[in-house]
C-alpha cells in the first residue's frame, strides 16, 4: 500500500469529521431525499414468481439468468422500467444481496472505526440529499423495482430504496476519493488502416477495485427495454448503470475516471448517463447531446464508439466543464487513459496536476507504443494489449503496477466490434481469463435462447500458468499480513519480508512495504536498504516518489550517512 492510498484514510475521518456539524443542521434537506419514491402506480405491482431449473439457471417467463463454464452470469430481461427491475432483483437476488455484502464489507476495512461508520451513513444520505432531483423516473421506477429485492440486513444503512439509489454512485464516489485508487482505467480504439478487416475494435480495462469478491460473480445483462433500444452491459447485482457496453445501433460506451474536486452534493451518477447514452442514442452526435443535459459531480472520460459513425470519441464531462475529444479520421485510433484532452480542459488546473502526478500518462503513452507495434489489430491483439504487464520500452516493473495496463486487478477486460454487433468479455481472474464472446445479432433475436458465440471465445492467457502468476498471487497475500501487521503493529519475521519481495522483485511497494515496517519497528538500517531498493523501481505516481525520497532522505540523516 503506497503512503498516497494510507493517507486517504486520514483524509476521509478529517472530511467525516467536518461534515458532522453540516449533517446536525440539515435534516431538512436529507428527509426529502430520504423520503422520495418514483411513482409506479402505472405498473402491476405483483412480485414476479421465479422458477428455479437449477442452481445456477432460473427463469421467470421469457426472461432468466443462467451461468456459463467461464464463471459469467448471463441475464437477458425485457419490458417496463419496473419490470425490469423486478425481474432483474428476482432473477438475480442471491447475487444482489452478496454484491452488497462484500461492497459494505470493503467499506468497513476502509472506515473500521464504528464511529466513523456512523458518520458515514450521515453523511451519505446528506451527500444523495439531491440525487433524487437528477435522475430520470424511468431509472428510479428500475431501481424501486430492484430494491424489492435488496438485503433487509442493511437496513441501518438507509432503507432499501435510497440505498440502492446511492450504490449506483459508488463509482463516482470511489474516484473522487481518488486516493483510495479504486479506479484507474484504460480504453482505446482502432479503426480503418490500423485494423486488419478496416472495422472498428474497441478494448478497455475496467479497474474499479472493491476486493476480490466483489468481482467474482460478475453479469452480462442483455436489456430489452419498453422504450429505447435494446443493449448489453457488464454488471453486478442491483446495479442498472452501465460502466461498459454496446447497444443493437452498435454504439458502445465505457467510463474512464478524472480528476475531481470533491464535491458536496450528488447529482446524475455517470453510469445512469452512460446507460441513458446506450438506450437512446445510435451516433456519437446523439450520445454528445445526452451527455450534456445531464448534470454530473464528478470528473468524467466517457469513451464512445459508433459503427454508425465508424470512429470513436470521448466525451468529457465534469461539474463545471464539458469537452468532446475527437481525432481526425486519418489518424485511425483514438486512446483514453484516466485524464482529459479536449481544448475544454487544456487550461484546467487539476487536470494538469493529474497528468503530472498519477499513472494516468504512463499509461497511455504505453498504449500508443503498443498499437504502433501493432500492424493490423484484430480483437486477438487487443485482448493482447490489455493484459501487457511490462511497462514503457518492455520494461519489467512489477507485477501489480498501476503503470502497466494489466494491474492484476480488473473487474473485467471487454472488447467490441461495433459494426459487426460483436463484443467480448473476459472471465476471471482479473482480465486474464477465457473472452467469451456474444453477437449481439443472434442474442436480440425473438425466442432465441441461445447467449455466448463460443466458437469466437478467445482462449485465456497463458501466464496463469505459469510459476510467476502463482508468485504474484502469493505475494498478494503476504502483502495482507504485512499490510496488517504494519497497522496492528505485530511482528514478522524478516526471512517472510525476504520471500515477500523475493516474489515481486520489480515491483516498488513491494520494497516500500518492507521499508514501512522496518522503519515501524526502529530497524533503521534496514528499512534504509528497502528503500533505497524501492527508489530504483518505477514507481506508480509522483506522490509514492517523493515519500520513498522523503523517508531516505530523514534515515541517512538519522544513520549519519
Amino acid at each position: 500500500m503506497s503512503p498516497f492510498k494510507t493517507s486517504s484514510l486520514t483524509f476521509m475521518k478529517n472530511c467525516f469529521s467536518g461534515f458532522a456539524l453540516i449533517l446536525l443542521v440539515s435534516s431538512c434537506g436529507i428527509s426529502k431525499g430520504l423520503e422520495d419514491r418514483p411513482d409506479v402506480s402505472k405498473y402491476d405491482l405483483t412480485p414476479p414468481e421465479r422458477t428455479k431449473i437449477s442452481d445456477s439457471t432460473y427463469s421467470i417467463g421469457d426472461n432468466f439468468l443462467t451461468k456459463n463454464k467461464q464463471g459469467l452470469w448471463e441475464m437477458h430481461v425485457k419490458g417496463n422500467p419496473l419490470e425490469l427491475g423486478l425481474y432483474q432483483g428476482a432473477l438475480s437476488q442471491e447475487l444482489f444481496n452478496q454484491q452488497e455484502a462484500v461492497f459494505l464489507k470493503k467499506i468497513d476495512e476502509l472506515v473500521p472505526s464504528k464511529g466513523y461508520q456512523n458518520i458515514l451513513r450521515k453523511f451519505l444520505a446528506w451527500f444523495n440529499r439531491k440525487v433524487y432531483l437528477h435522475i430520470d423516473e424511468q431509472y428510479k421506477a428500475e431501481i424501486y423495482g430492484i430494491s424489492q429485492y435488496a438485503s433487509p440486513n442493511y437496513d441501518y444503512i438507509a432503507e432499501e430504496y435510497p440505498r440502492v439509489l446511492y450504490f449506483h454512485g459508488a463509482h463516482d464516489i470511489g474516484h473522487a476519493l481518488q486516493d483510495l485508487a479504486l479506479v484507474g482505467c484504460s480504453s482505446f480504439a482502432s479503426w480503418g488502416e490500423n485494423t486488419k478487416e478496416g472495422k472498428l475494435l474497441i478494448g478497455r480495462n475496467f479497474d474499479f477495485y472493491a476486493g476480490d469478491d466483489f468481482a467474482k460473480n460478475k453479469i452480462i445483462a442483455f436489456i430489452e427495454p419498453e422504450n429505447g433500444h435494446k443493449f448489453m452491459s457488464v454488471t453486478w447485482g442491483g446495479m442498472i448503470g452501465v460502466v461498459s457496453g454496446m447497444n443493437d445501433q452498435g454504439l458502445t460506451v465505457t467510463i474512464n475516471a478524472g480528476k475531481s474536486q470533491f464535491p458536496l452534493v450528488a447529482k446524475t451518477p455517470v453510469s445512469l448517463v452512460t446507460r441513458e447514452i446506450l438506450q437512446y442514442a445510435s451516433t456519437i452526435e446523439e450520445a454528445i447531446a445526452i451527455a450534456k443535459k445531464r448534470e454530473v459531480f464528478v470528473s468524467e472520460s466517457i469513451f464512445v464508439g459508433s459503427a454508425k459513425d465508424k470512429k470513436a470519441a470521448v466525451i468529457e464531462v465534469s461539474p463545471k466543464n464539458f469537452g468532446v475529444y475527437e481525432v481526425p479520421n486519418s489518424s485511425n485510433q483514438l486512446i483514453c487513459s484516466n485524464h482529459f484532452q479536449s481544448a475544454a480542459y487544456s487550461e484546467d488546473k487539476k487536470n494538469q496536476q493529474h497528468i503530472l502526478e498519477s499513472h494516468s500518462q504512463y499509461r497511455y503513452k504505453r498504449m500508443e507504443e503498443l498499437l504502433e507495434e501493432t500492424e493490423k489489430v484484430t480483437p486477438e491483439k487487443v485482448v493482447d494489449i490489455l493484459r501487457n504487464r511490462e511497462g514503457l520500452d518492455e520494461d519489467k516493473i512489477g507485477y501489480g503496477n498501476e503503470k502497466a495496463l494489466n494491474q492484476m486487478l480488473a473487474h473485467h477486460g471487454i472488447v467490441f466490434q461495433p459494426e459487426d454487433l460483436l463484443v467480448w468479455v473476459s472471465s476471471s481472474p482479473y482480465q486474464m481469463g477465457e473472452f467469451v464472446a456474444y453477437d449481439l445479432n443472434e442474442v436480440f433475436k425473438e425466442g432465441n435462447k441461445s447467449v455466448a458465440k463460443t466458437e469466437l471465445n478467445i482462449a485465456k492467457d497463458p501466464f496463469l500458468q505459469t510459476e510467476a502468476y502463482q508468485n504474484y498471487e502469493r505475494y498478494r497475500s503476504l502483502r495482507d499480513e504485512i499490510q496488517k501487521a504494519i497497522s496492528e503493529e505485530t511482528n514478522l519475521e524478516q526471512k517472510l519480508l525476504s520471500e515477500f519481495t523475493a516474489l515481486n522483485p520489480n515491483f516498488w511497494e513491494a520494497h516500500y512495504l518492507v521499508g514501512k515496517y522496518n522503519l515501524d519497528k526502529g530497524y533503521e538500517l534496514l528499512a534504509l536498504r528497502a528503500f533505497v531498493e524501492a527508489e530504483t523501481k518505477e514507481i506508480t505516481t509522483l506522490p509514492d516518489r517523493e515519500a520513498v525520497e522523503k523517508h531516505i532522505k530523514k534515515l541517512k540523516r538519522s544513520l549519519g550517512k
